[in-house]
């Protein structure tokens, strides 16, 4: 993504910013989110920025999605995914998420260059995942 640099925050783990704003971060290990089984904290939580909470809703609402939000993100415009479910995602799935967040984070300026050119396919976020189901 154009203007897109990374910082490296707590751990070393990738923070990526437009414009000093973050639009994707690799959180640490924290007590929110955890394995409902075995209580030990999830170590590969990725942060994405969204447009709004009416997006993240529509992100978080199927249990068996991929996204999914904690108490700590109550009001914060943004998505969870786990990095050891990014394959369920498709490779165009996963760059509309990136490229939102970015869009979400980006300067009104920066976002209607990059809009021009890229003409969204879509009018709203990114697909639900996919299913086995037919």
């Amino acid at each position: 993504m154009p203007y897109a640099s990374v910082v490296y925050g707590t751990g070393d783990n990738p923070v990526y910013q437009v414009g000093g704003k973050s639009f994707v971060f690799f959180r640490n290990p924290r007590p929110d989110a955890v394995d409902a089984e075995t209580g030990e904290r999830y170590p590969d939580v990725i942060v994405f920025w969204v447009e709004s909470e009416a997006e993240k809703q529509a992100l978080v609402q199927d249990r068996s999605s991929p996204y999914f939000t904690t108490a700590h993100f109550d009001g914060h415009p943004s998505v969870l995914l786990r990095a050891s479910r990014i394959g369920e995602l498709t490779r165009g799935e996963l760059a509309e998420l990136v490229q939102d967040a970015w869009l979400s984070r980006a300067s009104a300026r920066r976002a209607a260059v990059w809009l021009k050119a890229h003409p969204p396919a879509r009018s709203r976020g990114p697909s639900p995942p996919r299913t086995d189901e037919g």
